[in-house]
Order: structure tokens, then sequence, then C-alpha cells
């Protein structure tokens, strides 16, 4: 197997040399690096940016490790040479990196990705033996493959009593992983300045390397544990939402009815009883229809009005009977004369067939 730093440069098609694995490595690298230690919230766009650039130089470094077959299951880590070392690392900060991706509609999709990439860079460094640790159960056997409480959120989650050894277990190797991240960075600070002035010889650059691993395996322990936490929560809120009932269409408001009153001055001072209910008079409702042409013609009798008619005229002669005027006593006296030779009804001719 042929070292990465005598084949770490092709040619394009068009004739240009093409990056550098281990420059793709590099940058990838310092941009996780950046990211990781900006002050600046994780979702501006300047992090996210950075962050967008740091996936792509990694990925392009990682299918140029697939063509060159830098490692194989049949040779050990002592067979690995020092060069190669560094692209062990390469999942691991793919998957920090693609946990920095900030998109709540595709949060689900990023967790899952880096828990591919980790899981990945955990089967290498188990198969190398670079260090001891249990590795994660796969995804069949975990939140990714959901059970019948994942699936149905009304069925309840069953209560077990907690395995107090298990739980024990987990605290312990929890703590023991902690310590060994402290020692590590620890002699990862006091040989970083040999390593990057390239002053340090081969076997100081290899513990160098070898110490980056150890440490991204108890980093990638903690980040599979947070990651099956968020799996199950993200999936769960996904069903929730799905069988959440759909909000029913606004109500018509009610049509508000109108009272009638009697007359202007009732609806204005007292109302119909009802204040928030509009009111209005006889005489308006009467207005209101009139305009619209909705009254009927035959709403007074035509000989009702011929009546009032007779009454008045008999009132003014009665008047000035009364008033001794000769012009109408005289015709009083001409009418009485009439009628005593005329029958009651003469000369009607109206109601004739």
């Amino acid at each position: 197997m042929a070292a990465a730093e005598d084949t770490n440069s092709t040619q394009n098609p068009s004739g240009s040399e093409a990056p550098k694995l281990s420059d793709l490595l590099d940058r990838g690298w310092k941009l996780y690096e950046e990211v990781d230690t900006t002050n600046e919230p994780s979702s501006s766009n300047a992090v996210q940016v950075k962050v967008k650039r740091g996936i792509m130089q990694l990925e392009e470094a990682t299918r140029m490790v697939n063509q060159l077959n830098l490692f194989s299951r049949n040779e050990a880590l002592e067979e690995i040479s020092t060069a190669d070392l560094k692209y062990l690392l390469l999942p691991a900060l793919l998957g920090a990196l693609t946990m920095k991706q900030v998109s709540p509609s595709k949060r689900l999709e990023h967790v899952q990705a880096a828990r591919v990439y980790f899981m990945d860079f955990l089967q290498r460094c188990k198969e190398y033996e670079v260090c001891s640790f249990q590795l994660p159960r796969t995804s069949e056997n975990t939140a990714d493959t959901p059970t019948e409480e994942q699936t149905n959120p009304s069925v309840p989650m069953p209560v077990s009593q907690p395995d107090l050894i298990a739980m024990a277990t987990q605290r312990q190797a929890k703590i023991e992983r902690f310590k060994q991240r402290k020692e590590t960075e620890a002699k990862l600070s006091e040989i970083r300045g040999l390593v990057e002035s390239g002053s340090a010889d081969e076997d100081v650059v290899r513990d160098f390397y070898l110490l980056h691993v150890r440490r991204w395996v108890t980093l990638a322990l903690e980040e599979i544990d947070s990651i099956n936490q968020e799996i199950e929560i993200l999936k769960r809120m996904e069903l929730f939402k799905q069988s959440a009932p759909q909000p029913s269409p606004p109500k018509r408001p009610p049509m508000k009815p109108f009272i009638l009153t009697k007359d202007a001055v009732q609806a204005k001072v007292f109302g119909a009883g009802y204040p928030s209910l509009p009111t209005m008079t006889v005489d308006d409702w009467y207005e209101q229809h009139r305009r619209k042409g909705c009254l009927p013609d035959q709403g007074i009798p035509r000989s009702a009005v011929d009546g009032d008619a007779d009454e008045d005229e008999r009132a003014e002669r009665e008047r000035k009977e009364e008033n001794d005027d000769e012009e109408a006593l005289q015709k009083a006296r001409d009418w009485d004369d009439w009628k005593d030779t005329h029958r009651r009804g003469y000369g009607n001719r109206k109601n004739m067939g």
C-alpha cells in the first residue's frame, strides 16, 4: 500500500492539478476548529457557510481515500504509515460538521447522517484496535427502528424497573472516557508545538495523530449517545404532528337581529332592552321597505278613503249650519225637500249589473 504523500495529487481532465489529499483534510479540519471555537451563533450565515465548505472539503478527501484504498481490514494498525493515520479522522470530522448544520426541517436527516459517519469511524477504529471501547449497537437495535410505542403515540410507554447495575456500568464508562479524553488532550497540547513547527520526529508525529484518533473515539461515543436520544425525540415529534387533529374552519358569526320600536324617541333613549342590538322605528321600517318596493298596493281600501272624505264634508256642513250661514241653510232645506220626493238610492247607477 502506497503512502498518501506519494499519491495525494491527481490531474483533472482539463489538465489542471487537483487539490492534494492532505490539503483537503487540513482545510476541512481547520474549518471545523473555527466553527467549534467561534463565539458567533451557529445559525449565523458566516458559520453555516464554513460548515458547508468544510463538509465539501472532507467529502472530496473521503472520495480520494476510497480511490487510493488507504485502509484495509487485512492489515494491523502498525502497518498504516504515519502519513496516512490522520485520514482515519475523516468520518469523525464529517459527523461533527454535519451535526452543526442548522435546518429544522432537515434535522432528523442530519443527525441520522452524522450517526452513520460516527459509526463508520468507530467501526474502523475497532477493527484496527486503536483503543479499548465497546462499539454502540447498530441502527437495527436502537432508535433508528421505530417501536410500537414510537409508531403509535397513543400506546403508553412501558414502565420497567431500571437496571441499576447497567446504569452504574454506563456511568462508570462515561467517567473513564472523560478521564481518558482529558489525559489525551493534555498530551496533545504538549507535543502540538513540535509537530506544527516540523521539528518532531516520525515517532512523535505518529503519537500525535494516534492521540487525535483516540480523543475522537471518546467524542464519537458521546455524540452517538446524544444522537440516539435526539432521533427518538424527533421521530415522536413527527408522529405527534401527523396524528394531531386538523384545525376546523372558522365559524361564520351569527346574524344580528333588528328589533322594531314604536318611535324614534324609544329607539334613541330606551333602545329595545338589548343595547348591543341595532333598533329602528316603525316609520324607519316602513320607509325602508317603501324604497325597496316591498309594500303591497292594497294596503288601504279605496272605500275607506272615500268614507273619510264624506265625513269631513258632513262635518263642514254642520259647522256652517250652526253659524247660521244663509247659503248653507238653503242648501240643507233643498236637500231635505229632495229627499222627500226621491227614495233612497235614486240615481245611483254604480252597482247596476
